[in-house]
């Protein structure tokens, strides 16, 4: 049997990726046989259950794709030194925007797998502790230097600005515009309402 390169083998895994994320974002992940990803990419289905166990592996590994890359994006945001409302305000921005020009991974996450029985326990949910995790860092952070009123529970700043996000990244997926510039500079604005410090209030 002929050795393949690591080339070989990563191109041929990206390929069978490309071609899930096509068919679950046209037909949704039920609907989608392993044997159309495998035709899609050109491959036999045997072939594929070389490089992923099953089709929840394979939507496993489109996901953490699209998490990693985003993720390196906010992480790269939250290490800056700069005001909190600053850096929250361009966070926000760039997870929504993330969302409206993927709307097809959005759709899927939401339609497919928050719903899933088994999400708890999934790769898929570590991910996204860990994604909105950033959030609650910079709530952390802002709090130890006096930016924001400490005994706010960072959890529920966290809950408040992903759940407004998604909110708006699902009235993106079914056709609607959204401003994203807006959207981040208002949510902010009302955020920081809440957690200034006593005295100050809204700017």
């Amino acid at each position: 049997m002929p050795v393949i390169s690591p080339r070989k083998l990563q191109d041929r895994s990206d390929s069978i990726l490309d071609a899930a994320r096509t068919a679950f974002a046209e037909h949704g992940f039920e609907n989608t046989s392993v044997a159309q990803i495998a035709r899609l990419a050109g491959i036999s289905d045997g072939l594929l259950y070389r490089y992923f166990r099953n089709k929840r592996d394979v939507l496993n590994e489109v996901l953490r794709r699209f998490y990693e890359r985003t993720m390196i994006d906010l992480e790269a945001i939250a290490a800056q030194e700069r005001p909190f409302a600053a850096q929250l305000e361009e966070l926000i921005r760039r997870h929504l925007q993330t969302f409206v020009d993927d709307v097809d991974l959005c759709r899927l996450f939401f339609a497919e797998v928050r719903t899933q029985t088994d999400y708890a326990v999934s790769p898929i949910r570590a991910l996204n502790q860990r994604y909105t995790s950033i959030v609650t860092g910079l709530v952390q952070k802002a709090a130890s230097r006096g930016e924001i009123r400490e005994g706010i529970d960072p959890r529920l700043v966290r809950d408040l600005i992903f759940g407004t996000v998604e909110h708006r990244a699902w009235a993106a997926v079914q056709g609607r515009q959204i401003d994203v510039n807006k959207t981040a500079a208002d949510l902010v604005a009302i955020v920081m309402s809440g957690l200034a410090p006593s005295g100050q209030g809204a700017s």
